[in-house]
C-alpha cells in the first residue's frame, strides 16, 4: 500500500482507495481529464485566493497611508505608530502576494 496525493485536495491518501477521505473525491470513476479539470479549478481558486488577499493588503496600505497624512495623527503618537505599521505590513503583504502569484503562474 503506497501513499499517493489526491488529484482534488492534494492530501495524502492509499492508493487502494475508491474515494479521498478529506473531500470524497471518487478516485475509481475519475477520468484523467476529470482529474487535470479538478487540478486546474484548484490551481485557478488559489489565485483566486492570492488576488483576494492582495487587494486585503493594497487596503490596509492605503488606509494606513490616509490615516497618517489625513488623519490628523501626530508624529510620536500611538496613532501615528499605528499608521506606520499598517503601512509597512500592507505593502510587505501586497509584495510577497504579488511574488507568489509569479510562483504560481510559473508552475505550469
Amino acid at each position: 500500500m503506497a501513499l499517493i496525493d489526491c488529484p482534488s485536495c492534494g492530501k495524502r491518501i492509499s492508493d487502494k482507495a475508491q474515494s479521498c477521505q478529506h473531500c470524497n473525491f471518487t478516485l475509481g470513476e475519475a477520468t484523467s481529464e476529470d482529474i487535470a479539470r479538478k487540478q486546474n479549478l484548484n490551481k485557478y481558486l488559489k489565485g483566486q485566493r492570492i488576488q483576494t488577499q492582495s487587494m486585503v493588503a493594497m487596503l490596509l496600505f492605503v488606509a494606513g497611508f490616509g490615516f497618517m497624512y489625513w488623519g490628523g495623527a501626530i508624529p510620536g503618537e500611538l496613532q501615528h505608530t499605528i499608521a506606520i505599521g499598517a503601512t509597512i505590513i500592507g505593502f510587505v503583504w501586497y509584495i510577497v502576494n504579488r511574488v507568489r502569484l509569479v510562483f504560481l503562474k510559473r508552475s505550469d
